[in-house]
């Protein structure tokens, strides 16, 4: 069990230039997957470059699509380390659930299902006794004194 005060802070630290803003992630605490989730609800709002720097570090820069100050650069980084947080829950998820979707999938592909066949389909109609219609659409071949 740790003390209060011994964990460990990860705060996302990123540069801002002109239009653009860029920091590294950490492969070890945000997995590739969720950094390309995050990175792909980014590109209808920005430019999302990607590249890595060094082993287990993907470097990040989202460039906006029109001129913008430092405080909508810093919103933008802030809501980019909020969805990684989003996605790496969501890759979390994922695995821990994965067995049971793999159950699933497999018992609905390997199943025999019964499945009634068009014969089946038109005995069950021709059994059938049909009421009368409220609406009175005459149907021809049930009419009498017909043939």
């Amino acid at each position: 069990m740790s003390e209060a005060g011994s964990e460990e802070v990860v705060e996302l630290t990123y540069a801002v230039d002109d239009r653009q803003v860029s920091f590294t992630v950490d492969e070890t605490l945000y997995p590739l997957d969720a950094i390309y989730g995050a990175s792909y609800l980014f590109v209808d709002r920005c430019y999302v470059f990607l590249s890595r720097p060094a082993d287990k570090q993907v470097g990040v820069r989202l460039k906006t699509r029109e001129p913008a100050d430092e405080a909508a650069l810093d919103a933008l980084a802030g809501e980019f380390a909020n969805e990684l947080l989003n996605q790496v829950l969501r890759h979390q998820v994922s695995e821990s659930t994965a067995k049971i979707r793999e159950y699933y999938m497999a018992r609905a592909f390997f199943s025999t299902p019964v499945q009634a066949s068009i014969d089946d389909l038109l005995a069950e109609l021709d059994a059938e006794e049909l009421e009368e219609d409220d609406l009175e659409i005459a149907v021809p071949w049930e009419e009498e004194g017909s043939g």
